[in-house]
Parts: structure tokens; sequence; C-alpha cells
């Protein structure tokens, strides 16, 4: 049965975890905030569960607690940051900050990452340019887990495209999805769980459909958003190439079937062409295209517009991207956290090694 916790308390023990591999107390808090952003959202697979697999890189020396994030390249309007093997939910939050420097200085902002790793989810980088009357983007390449349509070889990561997008009265639009029909997370929960997959998210070494939650191991594959190509996976295959492309082709990060695992049990490629994992980033001012609060009134009338579609039966409502997930911030900030009991195992593991209250 899931245990809940307070965010406040689950802050806290993050927060010590940092510290005690070294993080400083800045790196510690941001990195923290954005990891526990994944579980306010109600995305459990990107949030404190991955805690210990990042403590595990960085016993492997696969992550700096505080590396020099560094502009290696740059125009008025681009930028490459080697991220110095920083964790990825540092090196992310710092990266969006020079995009957006760059848009309020001259209308739009681009930065590519290499050198980085995870960087939780992408929708929290994004939507770090809401504030400032500006759209967010942000993407992410990952380790190769993915069949592209048509193949047995895992080439691509589960590859998010996040795009937040400011409204006036109404909340912020914020659309955050893998390229996948699943996020590997997603087995992850389903593993933890002992619950097979739907059918579409995952095949074996052969290419066959499977609905094992622990293909993967096996030598299987998770597949493109569509799952076959009669339900349009080429088109989540082309997705997530084109995020692989501009986060590591763009930036010099590994990209395909180089891009570095995320367990750190798990051997590195050989023959790396690039430098860990690599981020895309983009942020347009709204006012760089038409008046800011033009643009905010016709966003708040697409979203009610949306909202009050005819729907199916047993719908009250039509999705608004963002709104999930707004609802289930609201929740569990009031109510509390789950965590799976296996995850709460892998915490109680972790404050006895590194003597930190959970």
């Amino acid at each position: 049965m899931d245990q809940l916790f307070s965010y406040q308390a689950l802050s806290e023990f993050s927060f010590n975890i940092f510290k005690s591999i070294g993080c400083s107390e800045d790196n510690a808090a941001v990195a923290t905030k954005v990891l526990l952003s994944a579980d306010l959202r109600g995305v459990d697979s990107h949030g404190i569960a991955r805690l210990s697999g990042y403590v595990r890189l960085w016993e492997a020396g696969r992550i700096k607690a505080n590396p020099t994030i560094a502009i290696t390249h740059e125009t008025p309007s681009t930028a490459v940051i080697d991220g110095d093997k920083g964790l990825g939910l540092v090196v992310a939050p710092a990266a969006m900050e020079v995009a957006i420097s760059k848009a309020r200085n001259v209308g739009t902002g681009w930065v590519s990452v290499k050198n980085s790793n995870h960087f939780g989810i992408a929708g929290y980088h994004a939507m770090l340019a809401l504030e400032g009357d500006m759209i967010g983007i942000a993407m992410t390449n990952a380790s190769a887990l993915v069949a592209p349509t048509f193949s047995r070889e895992r080439l691509l990561g589960t590859n998010p495209i996040a795009v937040a997008i400011p409204a006036g009265t109404e909340p912020a639009f914020v659309a955050d999805f893998a390229t996948t029909t699943a996020a590997n997370g997603k087995l992850e929960i389903l593993q933890r769980k002992n619950m097979a997959t739907p059918a579409g998210w995952v095949q074996t070494k052969d290419g066959d459909p499977s609905l094992d939650a622990n293909e993967l191991k096996s030598g299987g594959a998770l597949l493109p958003l569509g799952g076959d190509k009669e339900h349009g996976s080429h088109k989540g295959y082309m997705l997530g190439s084109i995020v692989d492309i501009f986060s590591a082709v763009l930036s010099g990060a590994n990209y395909g079937p180089w891009v570095p695992p995320f367990p750190a049990y798990v051997p590195m490629p050989e023959n790396l062409p690039g430098e860990g994992i690599g981020h895309f980033f983009g942020v347009m001012r709204i006012d760089a295209f038409r008046p800011a609060e033009d643009f905010k009134l016709h966003m708040d009338k697409w979203i009610q517009r949306f909202r009050s579609a005819q729907t199916v039966e047993g719908y009250k409502s039509v999705i608004i991207p963002g709104e999930p997930e707004r609802e289930m911030e609201a929740q569990r900030l009031g109510e509390g956290i789950p965590l799976l009991p296996a995850v709460v195992k892998d915490l109680e593991i972790l404050a006895e090694r590194f003597k930190v209250k959970f």
C-alpha cells in the first residue's frame, strides 16, 4: 500500500541527500525543486523515485556535484552550453535562464546543451519562461530504449518535448510528453506493481508485440508514439529523432545508441561520438510577434472553447494540456505525495547510508 509523505518532508530529505553527495546549498535547492516538481505533478516515474539513481551516477563518477557550467559558443540569440557532467536537474535551469535572457534582449533565445545528465521532467524547464510573458520549449535525448519503426535495435530514447504557453485569466497551456507510447518510468512503476503493459508499449527482442513490463530486461524495446506503423509509430519515431538531433547533434552531446544510460550499473556505450546527454531549450517573447495582452486574451478564448467542446459519453470535458498536472499538484500539496513501498525502502536505505532523517 502506498504511503503518503508531505512535500516539505520529501523536500528536506532530498535537499540533505544532494548536500551529502557534495552539492552546494544552491545546487541542492535547485535539484530538489526540479526533482519534486515531478512528484507534485503526478509524474512519479521522474520524481524522488530516481533520487538513488542520481546518487549511484555520482558514485560512478559520471556526475559532478558542483559543475562549472559554461557557454562554449554563442550569438545574440543562440548558445551552446557545456554542463561539465553536472546534474541535469541543475544544468537545465541554468541553460534555460540563458535562453530567457537572450529572448529578453533580442526576442528569442535558443540553447543546446552537451555534457549533461538526466534533467527530470521537461515541463518544469519549459514553464520557467512563463513569468516573463514568454513561451518556453524544452527537450532532451535519453539512453536508447526505443526501436524505430520496423527496427529490432534500440536506437532512440523516450526523448520528451515540453511547451509552456502563457494565457491571461486561464492557467498556462503546458504540453509535456514523451515521444514514445509510454515513458520508461511507467514500465518501472508497472514492474513494482507486477502488472502487464497495455498493448503497443513494448516489443520483444525479435520485434514481436509484448505485454511484459520486464521486456526491456530481455533485450526488448519501447515503441515510438503510436505503437506500430498502422497507428502512426513512424510519426513518433520522427518526433524522437528531431529531439535527438536538436539536443545532441546540434550541441556535441551523444546521440542515438551512444547516449549514456541512467542506471549506473549499465555499461557505457563504446566509441562515444560526443559528451554526455544533450538538451535543447527555446524561449520566445510573445511581444516579439504581437502585443502580449492580445495574445493572452486569445489564448484564454482558445482554452475556453476547447474546454467547452462536446464530449463523448463518460467524459466531462476535453483535457487542456497542463490541467491534470495542475490539479494533481494542488491535491498533493494538500494531501501528501504517495510513494510505493519499493520507493520508500529505497529512500530508507539512502537515509541510513548518509545518516539523513527520513
